[in-house]
């Protein structure tokens, strides 16, 4: 193994370990702020290093441990950047947070967008990433729509809805972006 393949696996592994963790604690902003810092860094190893020369082994570890950190990182991220742009003192019915009921199943969806958009830019299919998001939106269309009441299913249409959709999608989007972009630089 080589010591840059070595340095960017190990990276990319920790980054992905403080996403996870960043899951699991109710204040993520500690360690999604590590985890940006620790992909600034493999992005920096990439980048600097002319033509890494990977094992096999070391690529494999290199787009499972980015793919894990896309996937992982997101949903953290995301809420970061919603604490971040949520007023404070702002009520629940005019908040990004009070969005969240109606746009249900959100960290989910965020998931697969990112693991699709990472293997849309691995795969060397950027219209894939065009797909992904007409998809989301399509989707979404009803709930972002809705005026403030019911819709047709019974749910509640609620003002910031939109802002929160777009806002969730770039973070989402982004971050898969910026994992895939180390593997594109490395490989």
């Amino acid at each position: 193994m080589t010591d840059s393949g070595q340095l960017l696996a190990a990276l990319l592994a920790g980054a992905a370990a403080l996403a996870l963790i960043g899951w699991l604690t109710p204040l993520p902003r500690f360690a999604m702020t590590l985890a940006v810092a620790m992909l600034g860094a493999a992005w920096l190893v990439s980048a600097l290093s002319d033509v890494l020369a990977l094992s096999d082994r070391e690529r494999v570890a290199v787009v499972a441990g980015a793919g894990l950190l896309a996937l992982a990182g997101g949903g953290p991220l995301t809420t970061v950047v919603f604490d971040l742009v949520d007023r404070p003192g702002e009520s629940v019915t005019t908040s990004l947070a009070g969005a969240a009921e109606v746009l249900r199943g959100g960290a989910w969806i965020g998931a697969l967008e990112r693991i699709a958009a990472y293997a849309a830019v691995l795969a060397g299919w950027p219209e894939g990433l065009a797909i992904v998001l007409a998809l989301k939106g399509l989707g979404r269309y009803p709930e972002l729509r809705a005026p403030e009441g019911a819709t047709k299913d019974g749910r509640i249409g609620h003002p910031a809805a939109t802002e929160r959709f777009i806002i969730g999608t770039f973070t989402s989007v982004l971050w898969a972006l910026a994992c895939a972009g180390v593997v594109v630089l490395s490989i």
